[in-house]
């Protein structure tokens, strides 16, 4: 049994010089090369500030938003809903030829016309609402 003890006492010392080794380059990656830490934690803005702003609008593209196309608006008793029928029309209160108004989950974002291509129906901008115009009807 004797021999078992020296033949692991070796291996169990290279192990722990081997621990020790990688605890002391982790502590060294770990320290910053520059003695201002607060240059580590704060880039400066001259230093990829762009790459920054260009990370931050990317993370709000993949968010799904409302888009409606609105031709007019009406308002109708019940009886008169419950009275519709394939073929019925429904008086609107926009006329022809009106600009339609295009929301972004509720706010007014452009105006625009009916188009027709390839028999589907879409959406011509007209009028885009400017974020100074869209901030003053926020206001309201």
């Amino acid at each position: 049994m004797p021999e078992t003890t020296t033949a692991t006492a070796p291996t169990q010392d290279a192990m722990a010089d081997d621990w020790a080794a990688a605890l002391a380059e982790a502590e060294a990656a770990s320290v910053p090369a520059t003695t201002n830490s607060s240059a580590a934690v704060f880039p400066r803005l001259g230093d990829g500030a762009a790459g920054a702003q260009r990370d931050d609008i990317d993370l709000v593209l993949d968010i799904p938003v409302q888009l409606t196309v609105e031709l007019g608006r009406t308002r109708i008793p019940i009886k008169h809903i419950l009275q519709l029928a394939q073929g019925s029309v429904i008086e609107l209160e926009a006329l022809a030829g009106e600009p339609m108004d295009v929301l972004v989950n509720g706010f007014l974002i452009a105006q625009g016309e009916v188009v027709v291509v390839n028999d589907k129906f879409g959406i011509r901008l007209t009028d885009i609402v400017t974020p100074s115009e869209r901030m003053r009807r926020l206001s309201r």
